[in-house]
Formats: C-alpha cells, structure tokens, sequence
C-alpha cells in the first residue's frame, strides 16, 4: 500500500514540475508550486511511517508553513502590490 502512494506522489510530482516549466501563466506556475510542496509533505509523511521516526513530521508541518508563506508573497508580487500592505 505504501508503494502505491509513493508511485502515485512520485507521478504528482512529474505533473507539477511539468506545469512549473511550462505554465501558460505565472498563477499557473504558482499553484503548481504549492501542489508540490503538499507532495513534499505526503513523502515526509510516507518516510515518518516506512522509518517510524517522527521528526520527518516536523520536516513535513516546516516545509508546509513555508510553502504557504511563500505562496502568500508570490501572490502579492504577482498581484502587483507590495508586501506591507
């Protein structure tokens, strides 16, 4: 069971880079950025289980806050404003 997700997150993950290198448009690029930090997460979760160490769940809750805040400030940036606003 565990191999099938890892061959279904390893798909995902072809399909969002593909959309990242050839996006029609810079949102289009964006949202597949973040879908591939949520991979990101699913792989820490899937290493937390195969491994049974739980600090790959600190990796994955890390790597999410950032993919947000990172996320958040390309949005502002492709929406033309500044970041204090």
């Amino acid at each position: 069971m565990i191999t099938f997700f890892t061959i279904m997150l390893s798909a995902t993950c072809f399909f969002c880079l593909f959309r990242v290198i050839g996006g029609p448009t810079p949102p289009d690029r964006t949202v597949a950025i973040d879908v591939l930090g949520i991979v990101v997460v699913g792989f820490s979760a899937i290493m937390a289980l195969i491994t049974g160490h739980d600090y790959f769940l600190n990796i994955g809750i890390s790597w999410a806050l950032l993919s947000f805040i990172g996320t958040m400030a390309l949005a502002k940036y492709l929406e033309g404003r500044g970041f204090d606003e």
